[in-house]
């Protein structure tokens, strides 16, 4: 089921909140300007093939094969939630750090709404 157009919108203006509060954070999510899927997918069909040698080391008698796959499926949650290492520099023309951190966070914003929406109800 699509989002809706207001759906998008908020979406959107959290992304741009996240990447101005935090954009360590967001660079970490975000990897170099773009979403790390390629990263995901390598990790999720490693997992599986880790998950398959686990089985088939448990089913036959290859306890070998089973601890093989364990450490497989170990290394792909650890690409998985890893940062990447190459692109960590701040592109040229950019700060490394924000200018100033703002009055009000996110949060603080999400609780004035909320308020003012229990104070309408009343």
């Amino acid at each position: 089921m699509p989002l809706s157009e207001y759906e998008q919108r908020v979406l959107e203006q959290m992304e741009r909140q996240l990447r101005s509060d935090d954009p360590k954070l967001a660079s970490t999510l975000y990897g170099r300007g773009g979403s790390p899927v390629r990263r995901w997918v390598l990790a999720a069909l490693a997992g599986v093939a880790g998950l398959g040698m686990l089985i088939g080391g448990a089913a036959a008698p290859l306890p070998v094969l089973g601890i093989l796959g364990f450490a497989v499926m170990f290394g792909a949650v650890l690409l998985m939630f890893s940062a990447p290492r190459r692109g960590s520099r701040a592109p040229s023309g950019a700060s490394p750090r924000p200018a100033a951190p703002k009055k009000q966070g996110m949060l603080s914003r999400f609780e004035e709404r909320w308020e003012r929406r229990r104070g309408e109800q009343r």
